[in-house]
């Protein structure tokens, strides 16, 4: 309730205080309205780029990571084929 009445209170002194200064109010809003669509149109202009260099990203060509991809798959294979002759040699020479 007291939230409420300091509200109302609040507003009614607000409106007053707009109708005593409106001219002041008036000058306020002049001077402040290029401000905030100088800083507005600067971040506008931030996250368009952003998003810009985003796209570049994704058109990027995935062919030199398919190449490294494919050594790396033969260097596998020669690990485990190494790791495999290896395994045979410990068994033979066990039994």
């Amino acid at each position: 309730m007291k939230t409420l009445i300091g509200g109302a209170v609040a507003a009614v002194l607000g409106l007053i205080g707009l109708s005593v200064w409106f001219g002041e109010f008036l000058q306020i809003l002049a001077g402040a309205l290029p401000i905030m669509l100088l800083l507005g149109g600067g971040l506008a202009l931030y996250l368009g780029f952003d998003e810009l260099k985003d796209t570049w990203k994704k058109e990027e060509p995935v062919e030199p990571a398919a190449a490294e991809a494919g050594d790396d798959v033969e260097k596998y294979k020669k690990e485990i084929d190494d790791l495999k002759k290896e395994i045979e040699a410990l068994k033979g020479e066990k039994a």
